[in-house]
């Protein structure tokens, strides 16, 4: 079986500093056209749409952003990983891009910051996809996030030690071995003597996410919620509930897959954001 061509050999990478942080981003498609941004989950990278986000590039000016503290963007000193501090930074990366309108898609972390923009931003968001993104975090979930973000970086030897330690968080998936070595060659640095992941614990010791329970309802673009069929993070009946709360909203379901579903089956994400866009 090929290798899967991953869509940051054709990207243009580009670094904007924003809100006092050099944020960098990976963008294909040719600007005037209609805006379409990715923003991924916690701990991960722009590169988890490497095999979606070229799918639209025909169509749209795209974008897949390293959010604050991720990959290769900047780390916040003094540590500031609010939900509205994402969201500020969507709003500057508009202005610096000339964006007056976005389709905003997020998976997890990267959805709940879409959702909220979505909710204070309305006159930004054309369309929003959530991906298997819950509107609250539960207490202990967050507990366990800030004491994980209280832990020194795991160092690691050399790149293929470090290839080989890469988890996702949550484990489950289907995806082929090949994409998470790519996604971990992508998301390791040198620093400090060793190897270790390009993320600021910070961010998880210092989150603040926002319950955006009460905020779905003044989402006013057209909203897609997608959900792994197998996912534990956002479970049917919750979905169903983003649904209802949220005005002009639809749900799909990637059958067989995770909660990393852009990773367990891009083709069929794929497919299930192409028919909400042709809308």
């Amino acid at each position: 079986m090929p290798l899967p061509r991953f869509g940051c050999e054709t990207a243009r990478t580009r670094g904007l500093e924003i809100n006092g942080l050099r944020l960098r981003l990976l963008q294909w498609g040719a600007p005037g056209r209609p805006a379409l941004c990715f923003l991924h989950g916690g701990a991960a990278h722009a590169h988890w749409f490497d095999l979606v986000a070229p799918a639209f590039a025909d169509r749209f000016h795209v974008v897949a952003l390293d959010q604050r503290g991720h990959g290769e963007s900047q780390w916040a000193e003094p540590p500031a990983y609010a939900t509205e501090d994402f969201a500020r930074d969507l709003v500057g990366v508009m202005d610096a891009l000339g964006w007056e309108r976005m389709t905003v898609v997020g998976h997890s972390m990267g959805g709940h910051n879409a959702m909220a923009f979505a909710a204070w931003h309305p006159e930004r968001v054309s369309r929003l996809v959530i991906v298997d993104s819950r509107p609250a975090i539960p207490a202990d979930r967050l507990d366990w996030m800030r004491a994980r973000g209280r832990r020194a970086p795991r160092l690691h030897p050399d790149p293929d030690a470090a290839v080989r330690a890469f988890r996702l968080l949550p484990r489950e998936t289907v995806a082929a071995a090949e994409v998470l070595a790519h996604l971990a060659r992508m998301g390791f640095v040198a620093r400090e003597g060793g190897w270790t992941y390009r993320f600021d614990p910070a961010c998880n010791g210092s989150r603040r996410p926002v319950d955006a329970w009460p905020l779905l309802a003044r989402i006013v673009a057209p909203t897609l919620i997608v959900r792994g069929e197998r996912s534990l993070v956002l479970p049917r009946e919750m979905a169903a509930r983003m649904r209802a709360a949220i005005p002009l909203a639809t749900l799909a379901e990637i059958p067989g897959a995770y909660h990393h579903l852009v990773l367990d089956d891009p083709a069929a994400f794929v497919r299930a954001l192409d028919a909400f866009l042709a809308q």
